[in-house]
């Protein structure tokens, strides 16, 4: 499937969070229901990785986590955070395959970011859209809080929308030559035993 549209994006996203939370639980991951060969598989996979993150971020910070048990959580988020990369940069690859022109304009810019990013960008905020109108209509919290979440429910559905505009409006503008974009797939180092200090410096 090569519909690349910031609609069919964000009903994924909404699926996996949807998906994420009839168990609720980091320990389960549901799979994706698309086949592999579908762009909405590596959607879905984005999606799942930043949520069950999310909520690995919340008990990380919880301030009687215990020790030993907080950085077994920091490790899982290290290396979620590792696999989040290399799912963007799948996404770059895929995406880049099926809407790069044989040939630009002359005056096309490069962009600032790619594509992947800014799908990355729009799957965090459909978490934080999820997560604020729980709280927005949480029933143990006051008016006030509940009010304010909604306020800030309508700037983050707003941030979405122009979100959506500006993804459309690039893979139009790549497709049309008008902008270029790389991907120079990021060469994290903190996990490499042959690029971080401390942990080559354990083989010595």
């Amino acid at each position: 499937m090569s519909d690349w549209s910031s609609l069919q994006m964000v009903q994924v996203f909404e699926r996996a969070i949807d998906d994420y939370h009839l168990e609720d639980d980091v320990n389960v991951r549901p799979e994706t229901p698309f086949s592999k060969e579908d762009n909405r598989a590596t959607l879905y996979d984005k999606c799942m990785i930043d949520t069950v993150q999310w909520h690995l971020e919340d008990i990380v910070r919880d301030p009687g986590i215990k020790s030993d048990f907080g950085m077994e959580i920091k490790r899982k988020i290290d290396a979620s955070n590792q696999v989040r990369t290399e799912t963007v940069e799948k996404l770059d690859d895929q995406l880049l395959s099926q809407i790069t022109p044989a040939d630009f304009e002359a005056e096309a810019r490069i962009n600032t970011e790619s594509p992947g990013w800014a799908i990355d960008r729009l799957s965090i905020l459909c978490l934080k859209i999820y997560h604020m109108n729980v709280e927005a209509s949480r029933a143990n919290a006051d008016n006030e809080h509940k009010a304010g979440c909604m306020r800030k429910l309508h700037i983050l559905k707003e941030q979405q929308k122009d979100l959506c505009l500006a993804i459309d409006q690039l893979i139009e503008d790549i497709q049309a030559g008008k902008r270029l974009a790389k991907v120079y797939h990021q060469m994290k180092m903190y996990n490499d035993e042959t690029l971080n200090p401390v942990l080559y410096g354990q083989k010595k």
